[in-house]
């Protein structure tokens, strides 16, 4: 009967005989250091044409721009003038007054406006009924124009009555002409300021 030894024992590595390194040389870092050789160009002439395109086109897009990446493709660009057209509309009708919302006083919603006939300014006042037991009775109505036009025209005051109607308005001339004008109105314990534009 043979016996084995322990060199036979033991499953050798298959690289057991190749040195992996040389314990004798002491480690030098500069010796050691790996040199990369890297040429771009090289690696591009065997590129496909995309990687080409897409190198060409990070070249000449170095400058900052704005606009291009929002009309970069169709879609981008019909997403870009749909929110540029919403935009111009929701300006021209805020010009216009189409969100103006009416003002609450005592569970009316009151609106003002003014129009100018011939030199004369109308101011007129709107009501609508907006809550079961809406306030009726005298409404006191102050209009003045702005102080850096019109030092010295003391404010105009004016009463109504407002009723259970659903809908009432009032029409009164004011004693100045004025391109913006404030009205205050108060009901009771109750006020609100509107400033408006006559037309």
């Amino acid at each position: 009967m043979n016996r084995m030894t322990d060199d036979e024992e033991k499953p050798r590595r298959p690289n057991a005989k190749y040195k992996l390194s040389n314990e004798d040389r002491p480690f030098n870092p500069e010796e050691d250091k790996l040199t990369f050789y890297y040429n771009r160009e090289r690696r591009l002439a065997k590129a496909p044409p995309s990687v080409k395109n897409l190198y060409e086109m990070q070249k000449k897009s170095v400058r900052f721009n704005l606009l291009r990446p929002l009309v970069a493709d169709k879609p981008r660009l019909i997403s870009f003038i749909v929110i540029v057209v919403m935009c111009v509309a929701i300006t021209v009708f805020a010009i216009l007054g189409f969100f103006d919302t009416p003002y609450s006083l005592e569970g009316n919603n009151i609106e003002a406006g003014g129009t100018v006939v011939e030199g004369t300014t109308i101011v007129v006042l709107r009501k609508t009924v907006k809550d079961n037991a809406p306030y009726s009775g005298a409404v006191d109505i102050t209009v003045s124009a702005p102080v850096q036009l019109y030092k010295d025209a003391a404010p105009f005051s004016h009463r109504v009555f407002f009723t259970n109607r659903l809908e009432e308005e009032y029409r009164f001339v004011v004693p100045f002409d004025s391109p913006e004008l404030l009205m205050v109105v108060q009901a009771g314990k109750s006020s609100v300021k509107i400033r408006f534009k006559p037309e």
